[in-house]
């Protein structure tokens, strides 16, 4: 009789809980018709990513990731199991966009000083001493406050770009801590 071998995963099973904590916070704000008080998400996504859906004229704009802000303009926000739906504004015109949570690599709530990143499938298989850990965007920096989708949209038009640095003050979990240094 041969005996059976089993190989836990953890660093995944963290990350599928870690996208619960995503998943479940968007459903309290799908659930109340918006955020409560001051806070306010940021949404950073791999626009190349199979599933996500967006307009052409951002594809071009962000051709590699995008971060979208849920504050005070957004409609029909549906959640998921495996992505939201949410209607946004660019260029002062109402776009519908669909991310999958697989796509996600960060969110963010600076209101609470909280944030996550994630690993996507693909970076998930890189050779783990190759990933660079800057400590994820500087939320702040992305989108001031005040500022909506429609003045992320204007800044990527100008060539603007963000420095990425970490959220000062901000409980971001990483899970490159959790994961095992070979």
């Amino acid at each position: 009789m041969s005996e059976k071998v089993t190989t836990f995963q953890y660093d995944r099973m963290v990350e599928a809980a870690l996208r619960g904590v995503l998943r479940d916070a968007l459903r309290v704000v799908e659930a109340q018709g918006g955020l409560p008080g001051e806070h306010h998400f940021y949404i950073t996504f791999e626009t190349t990513r199979p599933g996500v859906v967006l307009p052409d004229r951002l594809r071009a704009q962000h051709p590699q990731d995008m971060t979208i802000v849920l504050q005070n303009q957004f409609w029909d926000l549906k959640v998921f199991d495996d992505a939201l739906e949410v209607t946004l504004s660019f260029n002062r015109k109402r776009e519908r966009l669909r991310v999958p949570f697989a796509a996600v690599t960060a969110f963010a709530d600076p209101h609470a000083s909280f944030g996550l990143q994630f690993q996507t499938e693909m970076g998930a298989d890189a050779d783990l001493d190759e990933i660079d850990d800057d400590g994820g965007p500087d939320w702040e920096s992305l989108m001031g406050e005040g500022e909506t989708n429609d003045d992320r949209s204007r800044a990527a038009a100008s060539g603007e770009a963000p420095d990425p640095a970490d959220p000062e003050g901000a409980n971001v979990i990483a899970l490159d801590a959790f994961r095992k240094k070979q």
